[in-house]
């Protein structure tokens, strides 16, 4: 299910794919994203911290940035900002995203395709649980697109899990 997107959400979702091609290419987990602010500026972004952060399993793409966009940033801003991220957040990524107050999150490849991609891999127990359930739990809105390019972003993880 997507909401309203435009040609910018695309390029800046392709983006969030080369930080993670980035991350696959040192050594880390394929997955990237980035912060965009209100007037289009991207204020941050983010590759896999798995091996970077010493095969910390809570290193997460989207987890870091948030972590990060909240210590510079309140939510009355972070409200107004866009995350861009190759894959759906988890739901510790959700909890994350949406505790910082990061207000719209645009995705490629869904949870349920990438636990379906990874099968059950010791380094990445994928769970499926939509971001879009873990925000409706909580008070605060998060506008959710995605998944949008979702073959071009499972494509990021092809034949990574397999050869770990």
């Amino acid at each position: 299910m997507t909401d309203t997107h435009d040609d910018k959400d695309i390029a800046l979702l392709r983006r969030a794919f080369e930080i993670a091609r980035q991350a696959r290419e040192t050594g880390d987990h394929p997955f990237g994203c980035l912060l965009v602010g209100p007037d289009g500026e991207v204020l941050m972004e983010q590759g896999n911290g798995y091996s970077a952060e010493g095969q910390d399993m809570t290193a997460h793409a989207e987890r870091l940035l948030a972590t990060r966009a909240s210590k510079r940033w309140r939510p009355d801003f972070l409200e107004s900002c866009t995350m861009y991220t190759s894959a759906e957040p988890c739901a510790m990524c959700s909890g994350a995203v949406y505790w910082a107050g990061i207000g719209r999150v645009v995705f490629g490849q869904t949870e349920k395709s990438l636990k379906e991609q990874t099968g059950d891999h010791e380094e990445n127990p994928t769970l499926d649980l939509p971001c879009r359930t873990v925000f409706a739990a909580g008070q605060r809105k998060v506008e959710v697109v995605g998944p949008l390019l979702e073959e071009e972003a499972a494509g990021l993880q092809a034949d990574f899990w397999a050869g770990k």
